[in-house]
């Protein structure tokens, strides 16, 4: 049995993976896969996928492709959400903020720096119009931490996934101001390159393995309802997801890496254009 790691943040995107751990997929073929869950999100993935502490990761686009730019020894092996992500721009309920105008030059509670949140609150500077150079941040580690700092005022807004923090706004303690979707898919597999060159048909047997389960991940009875249960989640917020969500089956096109790239590069976020075959593993 090849033992490999694999990390992910616990969220309903990776049920999936779940889903095939449980029923045995992976170890059918030989494979014993190890999940983590990491609540910190893709700045801590991208860290331990350039540390060799783990194997692979289900990380955000944004964040792994300017993690390899910066010199991570990992490549995106395959694009595993195909739809955008839709970032909930939230602050705290009793805050007198109304509107996104109102948090012009505020400080965004973000999980730590080459996050999400961190890379997502630059996107949105930038489709408002804002000076990016204004923009100031508070480390939060998580969304626990997002909820302390907003709740004290030490941050004023926090930008995280639209239905992962739903259950907080319908419990009064964030208020939704707007969303702000990803201009590109949202979450890749990752792989580091000693794991890749290592393991090329170990590698090709998970993507195989999820990619069969990701097809008719909608189709299965009631998966709405697993869902919400597992999730702690609305069955129509759950529903409405689903709605909005396709998996992937092959790699990032040319065309979406080359639109992160160039927004990046224009928010000042990387240096350079890297050549997509450091980034895309063949």
């Amino acid at each position: 049995m090849k033992n490999v790691s694999i990390i992910g943040v616990p969220e309903h995107f990776n049920f999936p993976w779940q889903l095939a751990i449980e029923e045995g997929a992976f170890e059918a073929r030989g494979i014993k896969l190890i999940w983590k869950d990491i609540p910190e999100g893709t700045g801590k993935m991208a860290q331990l996928l350039k540390e060799n502490k783990t194997d692979l990761a289900i990380i955000l686009t944004e964040g792994i492709v300017k993690s390899i730019t910066e010199g991570n020894p990992s490549k995106i092996v395959q694009e595993y959400i195909a739809t955008p992500l839709l970032w909930g721009i939230h602050v705290a309920d009793k805050s007198d903020y109304n509107t996104l105008t109102d948090l012009r030059n505020k400080t965004a509670a973000i999980s730590r720096y080459g996050s999400g949140s961190h890379l997502m609150a630059y996107v949105n500077a930038k489709n408002q119009g804002w000076d990016t150079n204004e923009l100031k941040f508070e480390v939060v580690h998580n969304l626990d931490g997002a909820v302390t700092s907003l709740t004290e005022g030490k941050a004023d807004y926090f930008m995280w996934e639209h239905f992962t923090t739903k259950p907080l706004v319908d419990k009064g303690i964030f208020r939704r101001i707007t969303d702000c979707p990803t201009p590109w898919p949202c979450f890749v597999v990752a792989a580091t390159d000693k794991f890749i060159n290592e393991n090329p048909g170990t590698l090709t047997h998970i993507l195989e393995i999820i990619n069969i389960y990701t097809t008719d991940f909608k189709q299965i009875p009631s998966i709405d309802r697993t869902l919400a249960n597992t999730y702690n989640q609305q069955l129509e917020d759950i529903t409405h997801w689903l709605s909005l969500t396709d998996w992937g089956h092959r790699n990032i096109s040319k065309q979406n890496l080359e639109l992160v790239q160039n927004t990046l590069i224009d928010l000042k976020l990387i240096e350079k254009i890297t050549p997509r075959t450091e980034i895309l593993y063949k």
